[in-house]
């Protein structure tokens, strides 16, 4: 896939950004790169690979790796203290200058 200086100034406005015209040339470089690469990984034969629910696997009932915990739920009433410590709030919020002008 070929990225256009178009295509990369159309993000550049989607994220709020000012790039100058190097920048503009210097991602145009590196994201046709990365699109190139994943079309190539695109290009190979995955129909015997079983996906996969996480990165690292363990048979059930192993202990391949341990530092993987069950999941489950815990009180986390930790925003009352951290919502004192802020310097504006509205509980349960923290207030925040507007930052969007659209």
């Amino acid at each position: 896939m070929k990225i256009t200086r178009e295509d990369v100034l159309r993000v550049a406005e989607l994220a709020h950004l000012g790039l100058s015209a190097d920048e503009v040339e210097t991602y145009q470089k590196q994201l046709d790169a990365i699109l190139s690469y994943v079309d190539k990984l695109n290009e190979l034969d995955v129909s015997t690979v079983e996906p996969m629910a996480q990165v690292l696997y363990a048979a059930p009932g192993s202990n391949a790796h341990p530092e993987l915990r069950e999941d489950a739920l815990r009180p986390c009433d930790v925003s009352e203290p951290v919502l004192t410590q802020a310097t504006d709030s509205a509980k349960p919020f923290f207030r925040v200058p507007k930052v969007i002008d659209r």
